[in-house]
């Protein structure tokens, strides 16, 4: 095998792998809000959890990522630790459909003959002004790239058949029994490490044993061991999320390994079963003494890839009905690995809203409110990070900076959830007044949302401060902190206000008045004394207006929640 073969494999490998990541991204984009919203409201119970992860998977191609957004729901605080686990094991179901599509496309079918016209079709709909034609092109594109990458990968194998001595070497390692199929089992969970995508693994493997270098056990073994490496993404994504996300990814991997120890204890008669019913459709059994991929024969290679795709299938199967039992049992499992840090805090999770509108559309109505409350809540938490950053070192402003803007993408989050619910609400028959609640519900949570997005604004502000080396005085950070207060007491006040209105005991908003009055008046007294201060050449101009607009955004702040007390007052008072 010469350097430029070798070099060739790789090229291939990475075309197949940059397909498939185009693929996946064309159809999700494609998909748009649609996926995100089947997704997390089709988890009411593990039944449907496991069909959602299925179908959703089965679309974008992706178990990887499939398991990524579900780890971000679960970090967001938008999906259960219970109903990730369904959809997760649905995911793993779903993705056995690309060893089918290579299997039998890519093998029983040229279709790389017909890649190349695509790609022209590909380009053209990614030039379009449209972003659903361009989506829909970068599909295209990738589909192409994907099949291309895999003609190049088997034309770039080596015949092993005409290296008997290669041949040898491999067949003696897989010559081993048991110690054999562990063996391979850990190729294909180091592969699949290492490319990160147990789709590429799969291929490699369909290529390996459709060119007869392994036998049809040493494949399956390497597919039980690709089931252990591509947990390894999700674990990576949740790294960085909080205690529930590295839970969710933790779910993943016990799923996978227990399947993995069962099929292995299981091996011989699991792959005779797989070899049964692929002679019911008048192949070879694979899984026969003797069998092998003989040159020229379409009955064994095909029996082969079908038989190797037939186990993945079965695999994943089996072992979500097995535990789609035991949902609960590895959720305590997870919780009890995993143990949160005595630091973390837990705000990011929706606390009454849970798959879908209820029966009722006014207690459905009621459950929003009461989620409203909670996200008003987390919301002046994220207040308190906002006071921290003014007067932090360099080390802890980037600290808390982060949990700033990651305030902001929660915000963003729960407001599209609350509303998606909303509008499932708002579809049944409701009443008059109910109408009204509801209307008023998406003023706020919109005005939520921009409470969380001037906490991330501020912390922006800061940055560029820091950036430029400029320092606020003693006396500054007093004035900025005097605002923070009004506007603590403002978020108190607001808070008193909802939590009054949903008990149907308020009655007028005058202290919502007060409160944005208050900081309206601070406001203006600190950024005129400021300007007279500039004027005498007291002040730093760039730090001048650093802390106008801080306090200018704090200002912004009142503004929004004397308009959800407004909204209040409109629904809930009575004329």
């Amino acid at each position: 095998m010469g350097i430029l073969q070798i070099f060739t494999l790789l090229g291939a490998l990475g075309m197949f792998l940059y397909g498939m990541n185009l693929m996946s991204s064309g159809l999700q984009k494609a998909a748009g809000d649609k996926l995100r919203s089947f997704l997390s409201a089709m988890t009411s119970n593990p039944a449907k959890g496991v069909l959602t992860g299925l179908g959703v998977t089965t679309i974008i191609q992706s178990s990887s990522a499939t398991t990524v957004m579900v780890v971000s729901f679960v970090n967001a605080g938008l999906l259960t630790l219970a109903q990730a686990i369904s959809v997760i094991m649905g995911a793993n179901i779903g993705t056995t459909v690309t060893a089918w599509m290579v299997a039998f496309l890519g093998f029983k079918a040229d279709i790389s003959l017909l890649a190349v016209p695509m790609m022209l079709f590909g380009f053209l709909f990614s030039n379009s002004k449209k972003n659903q034609r361009q989506n829909i092109g970068e599909l295209i594109v990738g589909f192409s790239l994907l099949f291309l990458g895999l003609s190049f990968m088997k034309n770039s194998v080596p015949d092993l058949r005409e290296t008997p001595q290669v041949l040898e070497f491999v067949t003696n390692w897989a010559s081993h029994g048991f110690g054999s199929v562990l063996l391979f089992l850990a190729f294909g969970t180091v592969l699949t490490l290492v490319l990160q995508s147990s789709s590429a693994t799969m291929a490699i493997t369909l290529i390996m044993l459709s060119m007869g270098w392994i036998p049809f056990h040493m494949a399956c073994a390497m597919v039980l061991g690709e089931n252990i490496g591509t947990t390894i993404t999700a674990n990576i994504a949740a790294s960085v999320g909080n205690t529930q996300a590295k839970r969710a990814a933790m779910s993943h991997t016990i799923f996978n390994v227990f399947g993995v120890i069962w099929a292995l204890i299981l091996f011989k008669p699991f792959t005779a079963l797989v070899g049964t019913i692929i002679e019911l459709f008048g192949l070879p059994n694979p899984a026969a003494e003797g069998f092998a991929v003989v040159e020229g024969s379409a009955d064994t290679s095909t029996a082969a890839l079908y038989g190797l795709s037939m186990l993945h299938t079965l695999f994943n199967t089996i072992n979500t009905l097995i535990l789609v039992w035991f949902i609960k049992l590895i959720e305590k499992a997870v919780v009890w690995i995993i143990k949160p840090k005595s630091q973390e805090k837990e705000p990011f999770r929706l606390k009454y809203i849970s798959a879908g509108p209820l029966a009722t559309p006014e207690l459905a109505a009621e459950q929003a409110f009461d989620e409203i409350i909670h996200f008003a809540q987390i919301s002046r938490n994220g207040l308190g990070y906002a006071k921290q950053a003014i007067a932090a070192d360099a080390k802890q402003f980037e600290e808390l900076r982060e949990k700033l803007v990651k305030y902001e993408e929660i915000s963003d989050r729960i407001e599209y959830e609350i509303a998606a619910f909303l509008n499932g609400v708002s579809a049944g028959d409701i009443s008059e007044a109910t109408s009204m609640k509801i209307k008023a519900m998406y003023k706020i949570i919109g005005e939520l949302e921009s409470l969380g997005d001037s906490g991330e604004a501020i912390s922006r502000m800061l940055s560029r401060r820091n950036e430029h080396k400029k320092t606020f005085s003693a006396e500054t950070i007093e004035n900025i902190n005097m605002m923070l207060e009004l506007v603590d007491g403002a978020y108190e006040v607001m808070i008193a206000n909802l939590t009054a209105a949903h008990e149907g005991t308020l009655t007028d908003i005058k202290n919502a008045y007060t409160a944005e009055e208050q900081i309206n008046v601070l406001r203006n007294e600190l950024r005129e004394a400021e300007i007279e201060a500039l004027e005498d050449n007291q002040k730093n101009y760039q730090t001048s207006v650093y802390y106008i607009d801080i306090i200018n955004e704090l200002e912004h702040m009142g503004d929004y929640m004397i308009n959800i007390s407004q909204s209040l007052e409109r629904a809930f008072v009575e004329e």
